[in-house]
């Protein structure tokens, strides 16, 4: 076997182990016409098929060769039967270059993608791999920096990430591939290039194993930060909130992440510096609500004693009602709520069949809603009701309120209405149950009588 077959026979195997690209599985290529796209681009093909291949080409219309550059993505596509999409976003008048670039790509790869559902594939290699932890190093003091990029990330997928530039090009040479050479990566203005053209070779010259050392690095960070996410998850316990006591409580380091992910959790993505404010979230009062704004959108909370996250100014939607048949199961927000018949010998009953209605209505709290809870004396307000049981006020809208023909019957987690409790006449209980995402919890309506205010 020739050298050249060599080189591309072993890079498909690979890629193809690696199940980043599967046959038949649609995929849009971000295609700029470089060496590293135009390698991604025919490897794509060959392990999708063209059919399950498309490519994005952003022009962006910044270089005198850009429009040269599109002629020859549009040639290499009609060779290798793929479909392209080209953009020609307008070019801003001001703020950061790259990062509109950037986003005008990713934007509509994203949008392509959804459409079609497919993943999108970059052309990123190794050495892009130590340039930007290299990077995060000097900008970031943050350990999931230096875990660098990974092979895939939602919709994105990085399949050459293990070669090098000098195999991607010894790949399209091998394969008859023209690429088109982009020179402002040798500019200076950009810190990236600064780090190809400067430090990389640098720390090379200290010592010829050091990008593969930076490569080795990350991956042994990316195996320990698997066991340290399932430490967070162990501390958390599947809520998505954390008693500021057992937050102090924790390790230095675990606090650190726990926090982390809660505010990313907040932030819907990535809360850069979350964890650097650790130490002023853990020292709030427990006493009342308290919010402390951290970084990047994201607000701390803390409303009894309880730490949570939320994201500045984006108010979640309360749920609507939904009926619940009798028995049934009905989807209320981020809950399901559940209805069983028994009889009463079973066991401890929940609710008298016979004092319910046809169906129920699963709803929100509503400012002035009352209630006769079990093993009170008269009504109480809900939200008095609430306050007892320490329910945050972000969460009252969205806990299950269940009522009978206009009457409150029970809310989920707080009380079960008197007039619907098990007698010694009896003859059919109607058992209601919720589950939150994520919890595992069951907070089940017990009918018991001298119930502690608020009780279940």
């Amino acid at each position: 076997m020739s050298q050249p077959t060599c080189v591309t026979s072993e890079l498909l195997r690979r890629v193809r182990d690696d199940r980043l690209l599967r046959t038949g599985k649609p995929v849009v290529v971000l295609f700029s016409g470089g060496r590293d796209s135009s390698c991604l681009l025919d490897v794509a093909v060959r392990t999708a098929g063209a059919r399950a291949v498309s490519a994005l080409h952003v022009n962006y219309g910044l270089r005198d060769v850009a429009d040269a550059d599109e002629r020859h993505c549009a040639a290499l596509c009609e060779r290798l039967g793929v479909q392209l999409d080209v953009r020609r976003p307008r070019r801003p008048r001001s703020g950061n270059l790259q990062a509109w670039a950037r986003d005008e790509r990713y934007g509509a790869a994203t949008q392509i993608a959804l459409a079609r559902g497919a993943d999108v594939a970059v052309g990123h290699t190794a050495g892009d791999q130590v340039e930007t932890i290299l990077y995060r190093l000097a900008s970031s003091p943050s350990r999931r920096a230096l875990l660098g990029m990974r092979p895939r990330d939602g919709l994105l997928v990085r399949p050459l990430l293990s070669f090098t530039r000098e195999q991607t090009g010894a790949y399209c040479s091998a394969r008859g591939l023209e690429w088109r050479e982009d020179l402002t990566n040798d500019s200076e203005q950009f810190a990236r290039n600064r780090i190809r053209a400067g430090l990389a070779p640098a720390l090379e010259a200290v010592h010829p194993a050091a990008p593969a050392n930076v490569l080795a690095l990350a991956e042994l960070l990316a195996d320990e930060a698997a066991v340290l996410d399932e430490l967070v998850s162990q501390a958390l316990a599947g809520e998505h909130t954390i008693a500021l006591g057992r937050l102090r409580e924790l390790p230095v380091g675990l606090r650190r992440l726990v926090v982390q992910r809660l505010a990313d959790e907040a932030a819907g993505g990535l809360a850069p510096g979350a964890a650097r404010r650790t130490d002023e979230i853990a020292a709030l009062a427990e006493q009342g609500t308290v919010e402390l704004d951290i970084c990047a959108g994201v607000r701390a909370v803390v409303e009894y004693g309880v730490l949570r996250f939320q994201a500045r100014g984006a108010a979640r939607a309360d749920p609507k009602p939904v009926l619940l048949q009798i028995p049934g199961t009905a989807r209320f927000g981020e809950y399901q709520v559940r209805c069983e018949l028994g009889d009463a010998a079973a066991g401890p009953g929940v609710l008298d069949r016979a004092a319910l209605g046809s169906e129920l209505l699963v709803r929100g709290w509503r400012p002035g809603d009352r209630m006769a809870p079990l093993g009170l004396l008269g009504t109480k307000s809900l939200q008095d009701l609430f306050t007892a049981r320490r329910i945050p006020r972000a969460e009252r809208a969205r806990t299950p309120v269940v009522e009978s023909e206009g009457e409150i019957v029970w809310v989920a987690g707080v009380a079960t209405g008197e007039r619907f409790k098990v007698t010694h006449e009896t003859v059919q209980t109607a058992r209601l149950t919720v589950r939150g995402p994520g919890t595992g919890v069951r907070a089940s309506a017990h009918a018991q009588q001298g119930a502690t205010p608020g009780r279940a």
